[in-house]
């Protein structure tokens, strides 16, 4: 028996309710992940050199990027990191629900 690819994995898994509300309610940390590692690398950033750039340890770097991570990081983190990679922050809310 062939095993399903990763795509035919997710739909099966996200038509359960369930895994599908854990599912929104962790995207956007990996939503937030991807991203800083892009800015990053379109920065043309190593996690050492960003830590460096942030004074800090590429341990940190790593830690901050792993959606894996305990850790939250901070707004004051995400706009310095931000920064260093030549881009600012920008925050916008979406309503839970369609607005009447």
């Amino acid at each position: 028996m062939n095993r399903p690819s990763f795509k035919e994995f997710k739909k099966e898994a996200l038509s359960r309710p369930a895994v599908k509300a854990e599912y929104d309610f962790l995207a956007p940390a990996y939503v937030l992940r991807k991203k800083l590692i892009g800015i990053r690398i379109a920065a043309g950033f190593t996690q050492e050199q960003m830590a460096r750039a942030l004074k800090t340890q590429k341990s940190n770097i790593s830690r901050l990027e792993n959606v894996d991570s305990k850790v939250s990081p901070t707004l004051s983190t995400i706009e310095r990191y931000a920064r260093a990679a030549g881009y600012r922050l920008e925050i916008d809310f979406v309503p839970e629900t369609p607005q009447k």
